[in-house]
């Protein structure tokens, strides 16, 4: 009975360590996102009506489905037609306990809706060497110079 007992105990603590490194390895954060460009730079293009090209610093705050909140500091470019055409840029969020993620995107507007996809290609503290794949989706909004937007990070790091 007390090896059957210790048998279970042992099976016990196995499964709990290999769900956590499961969970630890791969997560989806799931979050909401408010954005502000800051300064930016737009340049209209000559002869060319609606053309402009803009490079702008901006930030934003992360409110993810967990509970937690995160900065995000990024830069972005853009080129668009008449409010429409493609847009790439480089985001960090950073956690309050001072972990981050580090990631580029890719994206486009078209018909004042936007959709962007995620590359990870760095994190920090709990999401140190994390590697994935993420992506964003503009919400209907009245807030002005401000964007709304849903987000989702598909997160993998390395097992310890």
């Amino acid at each position: 009975m007390r090896q059957s007992v210790s048998g279970m105990l042992i099976g016990a603590a196995a499964l709990m360590v290999t769900s956590s490194i499961a969970f630890a390895g791969e997560q989806t954060l799931e979050f909401k996102l408010v954005v502000k460009s800051l300064d930016p730079m737009v340049l209209q293009a000559a002869n060319v009506d609606g053309q402009t090209m803009t490079a702008t610093k901006a930030f934003g705050v992360a409110f993810f489905k967990d509970g937690r909140v995160a900065a995000k500091d990024f830069i972005a470019s853009s080129e668009t037609r008449n409010g429409n055409g493609p847009m790439r840029g480089f985001s960090t969020y950073t956690f309050e306990d001072g972990s981050s993620i580090t990631a580029s995107f890719v994206g486009e507007t078209k018909d004042g809706k936007t959709h962007g996809d995620y590359t990870i290609l760095s994190g920090t503290g709990a999401y140190a060497n994390a590697t994935g794949t993420g992506s964003f989706d503009s919400v209907p909004t009245k807030f002005k110079g401000a964007a709304l937007l849903n987000g989702r990070f598909d997160v993998k790091t390395p097992g310890t």
